[in-house]
């Protein structure tokens, strides 16, 4: 973890970036970012060329695949390069590029056997946790919608599946029951409140992929993870100009990415908060980032793939929500915790999220059907 490095020193960090700068010295490196998984580094180097870049330990336990990430990565980056030369945007747009060793690699093992890559940082440009401003829904909307527009030529069996079962909410729902066996549970009203409220959805959590084994929902590429603080705006139009964060980019449904967009968008609370009754689904905001995104994703999206929006929206909240709260009743062994009930805090935000999602599934669904 990140407080490791700072005991051990500086010294293995520089020396460990020193294997990607390929031009210039690395002067600093500092912890970056807000991600639950991987350790995250941004690389200052005294050279005007190249002033920064990011560096990450990938978590192993989780990618137990780390090369297969790479080799997505370079796949999908070198897709998406060569598609940005042969089409005229009138606006900014980047795709993070991996960063090669200097003996040509795509990464680097340490001493420990630790799993380490670069990738290039985006200049001039920052995220958010939570939505700041009104004026970026329509452009997180936009920044999804860019994203698939790239790929949707890009065959799905040109990439592995790095991370088997992710988002497949029947199996975090089989694992829940797994943990549930196998657990005594306190009972809390906190508590109480979670397990009942995944016992009432049981069935629900099968919606997609009862969709995708009927072919009803085709397979595609999705980013996976294309939460608000994924999205980077240019610091000075405050435009969205890339989506980061690529090592979840596999085939899958792009309603997970549609609805995980709009989960995380819509909240305006966040998803750290723990005044859980400030937490709804703003249904404005769904609107503005449903435009953005339609306004670039609706040459490949289906009759169908409209139809599952609202369902994808709601399913995601609540299977983060049930992510969260197995992984408490686990014992905290899968997401970066700061206290013991950390998880737990976080899956009541999830599932106050989908109670709202619920209360306004009318005007949610009446949302999606004008702009088709």
């Amino acid at each position: 973890m990140i407080e490791e490095f700072n005991t051990q020193g500086r010294e293995n960090l520089v020396a460990i970036a020193d294997q990607f700068a390929q031009v210039g010295k690395v002067i600093d490196t500092k912890a970056f970012g807000s991600g639950n998984i991987n350790d995250t580094f941004l690389v200052t180097l005294d050279c005007s060329e190249q002033k920064n870049f990011v560096l990450q330990r990938i978590n192993t336990q989780v990618f137990r695949q780390p090369k297969l990430i790479m080799q997505n990565m370079c796949t999908f980056t070198e897709h998406v390069r060569e598609k940005l030369q042969s089409t005229s945007l009138n606006r900014r747009w980047e795709v993070p590029q991996v960063l090669l060793t200097k003996n040509k690699q795509d990464h680097w093992r340490d001493a420990d056997g630790s799993f380490w890559r670069a990738i290039s940082f985006i200049e001039d440009s920052q995220s958010f946790d939570t939505m700041h401003d009104r004026s970026h829904a329509p452009e997180i909307g936009y920044a999804l919608g860019m994203f698939h527009n790239l790929i949707s030529d890009l065959s799905p069996e040109k990439l592995a599946d790095t991370l088997q079962g992710f988002h497949i909410a029947p199996l975090y729902l089989q694992q829940y029951d797994e943990v549930l066996a196998t657990t005594k549970v306190r009972k809390t009203p906190e508590i109480n409140y979670c397990l009942q409220f995944v016992s009432d959805r049981q069935t629900f959590a099968h919606i997609l992929e009862n969709a995708k084994a009927q072919g009803i929902l085709p397979l595609r590429l999705m980013h996976g993870d294309p939460k608000i603080n994924n999205v980077m705006f240019d610091t000075v139009t405050q435009q969205a100009v890339s989506v980061i964060d690529l090592d979840t980019v596999k085939p899958g449904l792009v309603h997970y990415d549609i609805g995980d967009c709009l989960r995380s968008g819509c909240n305006r609370a966040g998803e750290e908060t723990e005044n859980w009754d400030n937490v709804y689904f703003d249904t404005d905001l769904c609107q503005e980032i449903l435009a953005g995104y339609l306004g670039v994703a609706k040459a490949f999206l289906t009759e169908n793939d409209y139809a599952y929006i609202y369902d994808a929206i709601r399913l995601i909240a609540f299977e983060l929500g049930l992510r969260f709260f197995a992984d408490y009743l686990a014992g905290n062994v899968y997401f970066k915790v700061k206290h013991p009930e950390h998880n737990l805090a976080r899956a009541i935000v999830q599932f106050k999220l989908t109670e709202s999602i619920e209360f306004q599934e009318t005007q949610i669904r009446q949302i999606i059907k004008d702009m088709k």
